[in-house]
């Protein structure tokens, strides 16, 4: 990583991001940047991704994009960057998890070649405190 990256700015991109996961706090944050193999993807715009490699598998850990710059291609940019990077670390597969009433990020993913390979019945808690299927989604990457 070239720079030590804004803790502070992170939290608040994944707090604008998300609610369904919960958004992840400065410490959550800075907890998996230190993780072995956890990288972070600082696209251009208001976008970030976070993934970890072991081995030859990709995990994308989290994506965010500022709600105000939504469906102006920062989100593909900064999948696009992840996968780049996780390629150039070894990892020939990449697979996520998103809330199955997230049709934005399944759009995202879907259009990206990536495809359903699994279900995690109730993974997620909505802030009411109702449940949602996480879908597991996976890609065979090709070098860059």
């Amino acid at each position: 990583m070239p720079h030590d990256p804004n803790l502070e700015a992170l939290a608040a991109l994944h707090a604008d991001a998300f609610e369904t996961p919960r958004p992840w706090s400065q410490t959550e944050l800075a907890g998996l940047l230190s993780s072995y193999g956890v990288f972070l993807i600082e696209a251009d715009g208001p976008s970030m991704a976070m993934g970890r490699v072991i081995a030859d598998e990709a995990e994308l850990l989290t994506l965010a994009v500022a709600s105000q710059a939504r469906g102006r291609g920062f989100g593909r940019a900064a999948l696009r960057a992840y996968e780049a990077q996780a390629w150039d670390r070894g990892a020939r597969t990449s697979f996520l998890e998103v809330a199955a009433d997230n049709q934005a990020a399944i759009s995202l993913y879907h259009s990206d070649c990536y495809s359903e390979s699994g279900r995690r019945r109730a993974y997620y808690t909505r802030p009411n405190g109702s449940k949602i299927d996480a879908i597991v989604l996976t890609k065979r990457l090709k070098g860059a």
